[in-house]
């Protein structure tokens, strides 16, 4: 017989269903089989990463996280709003009883999580950022509970925001995940920590659904998991704010948004953790640091500009040295690993996209003395004498330089940390290495571990040069060996030891002028010429075809392979293109306005498909100007024997020298 108590308390918690309204709904197959993990999954990137998808968070705190059983839960959001709220009831009932015939039947233990979201921006109008996340794994449903503080200080549970997100099972396959909101009438958006109501069903929605259909996890840590974010969100809005002209007056041809936000980021990263680091140490003076390949050097500006002694070193002086004035030292300097690049008097060494010094950084740190640090953000991929060469095919290529790098530390003798910055770059982790792993009176040990590491790097590389002529060899490791791995690499295999008085033969450093090798600086008639003959070659590939009223309809070509037009060019044309960067294929994408590039295969483009679709270029967030419009001549226009697929009023390119107009951006020298 069912006992009073609990017939109370189930007409209660079907009170409040009632009260629950649906916000939105979807169903979906599991064709993966990855449900119900996946969707815990996908809750759990919604409640540690919620700035994903709202842009106006910079992240969270999590500051409580544990197990509660179901007799404990009222007790336990009581202690967690200091007081009893006049709701808490009804929000308990809810959280008991919400699932239908079974709910009397229930004992599993609820894991209860208190987090702060935390604002890009401080705004005063944000009332709450605290709240109480329910996490039922019987029930297969989330209940995310927001908190509104006091005038004492302490926290209640607001009647309005409560929303819950479930899971449920329609047949072996299918599923669909709901959201529900309690008092939707009375739902509060400050457009910030809380969007509107129906942004949950428009947006959180289908994310949630697409995660929890993912059968892959990160092969990276969270962003900025070593240090807090709270502070890093509120430095780096001071930092963007106070550093924002620099986009204006920037005077290099890479992209300045890019270039100076993203240094901003990284400057805020490193002067939290060097704040953290004070606290925890009992330091008073802050750090002085140096760093290696510095390139424009705004990093090494910023970090001076907010109270840190030190200085960037390059191999070549940029346009935009001269603007950040004489407290910003920079110098002009080619690098080489050797007893004249230590900094025994530095805290810290960092490796900002650091290139062919950045596994050197780990080795120049340990050796330039004990309390020496070092901050790397590793993005081309170099060894100690080379390019690097893959060794784990099973690894993405980024995941296993990335722990080619760990280790290079941990041989050093540094427990090494590894943290993902928020910044515009695919290559977005860094590598910390604090702290050693041994005593100073162990140093002459861990320096014959550090030699006979870097000697069997070399070795290791050296034998690169044969397997390049075994395929065999090859075909066993199932990966290909590529050129790159024999770039710079020391011949002298008689050699008993690569490591001299200036720690290694064979390391090259850049040159001190630049070239550029993406066949900009090629000369337009040759450009022109191969351009043509390509297109010639297409074009014939594919015969007269009718439409239905009989007209010849406009000649879109063929494909090749990039082989197969390497095959159509003389030997001194292709030996031209090897000497650029990507060669052929590099040429043929440049002219976007004439192929398409996919997969390997080149076809015309079809520039009344990139109408329809509103083409943009996908590298590009960017709207093209309309200074740019009609700028340039339209090749089809020109060279097609069907002329232009599209009208002029529609093309972007000019139908003539009388549709031209003058650029308005300046033209860029190319020596």
């Amino acid at each position: 017989m069912m006992r009073p108590v609990f017939v109370m308390r189930r007409m209660e918690a079907w009170e409040q269903l009632k009260e629950m309204a649906k916000v939105a709904e979807e169903t979906f197959r599991d064709h993966s089989h990855v449900l119900p993990d996946g969707f815990w999954s996908a809750v759990d990137v919604w409640i540690n990463k919620p700035h994903v998808i709202n842009k106006r968070l910079c992240g969270v705190q999590i500051e409580e996280s544990g197990e509660v059983p179901d007799f404990e839960l009222e007790d336990r959001l009581t202690d967690l709003c200091y007081g009893e709220p006049p709701n808490i009831n009804e929000v308990v009932n809810f959280l008991k009883y919400n699932d239908g015939e079974n709910m009397l039947h229930r004992h599993e233990n609820k894991m209860v999580i208190v987090r702060s979201l935390i604002p890009k921006v401080n705004n005063t109008e944000v009332l709450c950022n605290k709240e109480i996340i329910v996490k039922d794994p019987e029930g297969h449903c989330v209940t995310f509970l927001p908190l509104e503080s006091n005038e004492g200080g302490s926290f209640a549970l607001k009647k309005s925001n409560i929303y819950q997100i479930q899971l449920k099972q329609i047949s072996s396959e299918e599923w669909s995940i709901l959201i529900l909101a309690m008092n939707i009438e009375q739902w509060y958006s400050d457009a910030i920590i809380y969007p509107k109501c129906e942004w949950l069903g428009s947006e959180l929605l289908p994310k949630i659904i697409r995660w929890s259909n993912e059968n892959k996890r990160s092969e990276f840590k969270s962003t900025l998991s070593l240090i807090p974010v709270a502070k890093y969100g509120n430095l780096y809005q001071q930092l963007k704010e106070k550093y924002k002209e620099m986009v204006k007056v920037w005077p290099e041809v890479t992209d300045p948004e890019k270039f100076v936000y993203e240094d901003v980021a990284i400057a805020t990263y490193l002067l939290v953790m060097w704040e953290e680091e004070r606290k925890e140490k009992g330091l008073i003076e802050k750090q002085s640091f140096v760093d290696l390949g510095c390139g424009n050097g705004l990093l090494v500006h910023i970090l001076s500009n907010e109270g840190h002694s030190g200085k960037g070193i390059d191999v070549r002086k940029r346009k935009i040295w001269d603007l950040y004035g004489k407290q910003t030292c920079l110098e002009e300097c080619a690098i080489i690993p050797s007893d004249s690049f230590l900094f025994p008097n530095i805290d810290w060494l960092i490796g900002n996209h650091s290139d062919e010094l950045t596994p050197w950084i780990p080795v120049i740190a340990s050796r330039s003395s004990y309390s020496c640090r070092y901050f790397v953000l590793p993005c081309c991929f170099f060894d100690f004498h080379g390019k690097y060469c893959r060794r784990q095919c099973k690894k993405t290529q980024y995941r296993e330089y990335i722990d080619f790098i760990t280790e290079v530390g941990s041989v050093c003798g540094f427990h090494v940390e590894e943290d993902c910055l928020r910044i515009p770059s695919t290559k977005r982790v860094c590598l910390i290495g604090k702290s050693r792993t041994y005593e100073m009176t162990r140093e002459e040990h861990v320096e014959e571990d550090r030699k006979e590491y870097i000697n069997s790097r070399w070795r290791s590389s050296s034998n690169n040069i044969t397997a390049k002529n075994e395929p065999d060899n090859k075909a066993q490791l199932g990966c290909k060996v590529p050129n790159s791995c024999i770039h710079n690499v020391p011949m002298n295999e008689s050699s008993p030891s690569c490591v001299t008085q200036d720690w290694v033969t064979g390391f090259q450093a850049r040159e001190k002028v630049e070239q550029t090798r993406n066949c900009a600086s090629l000369p337009r008639a040759f450009i022109d010429e191969v351009v043509l003959k390509v297109a010639k070659r297409l074009l014939d590939l594919n015969k007269e075809q009718t439409n239905e009223e009989g007209k010849t309809s406009w000649n879109r070509g063929g494909s090749l392979t990039i082989r197969e037009i390497a095959e159509l060019l003389d030997q001194h044309t292709l030996q031209t293109l090897k000497n650029e960067c990507g060669g052929l294929q590099t040429l043929l994408k440049n002219n976007h306005q004439v192929f398409q590039v996919l997969k390997g295969r080149v076809q015309l483009r079809d520039w009344r498909e990139a109408a329809g679709m509103n083409w943009i270029k996908p590298d590009a967030k960017r709207k093209l100007p309309s200074e740019v419009f009609k700028t340039r001549l339209c090749w089809f226009f020109i060279n097609h024997p069907d002329g232009c697929p599209i009208l002029a009023e529609t093309c972007q390119f000019a139908h003539g020298s009388e549709e031209l107009r003058p650029s308005l951006f300046r033209n860029k020298k190319i020596k």
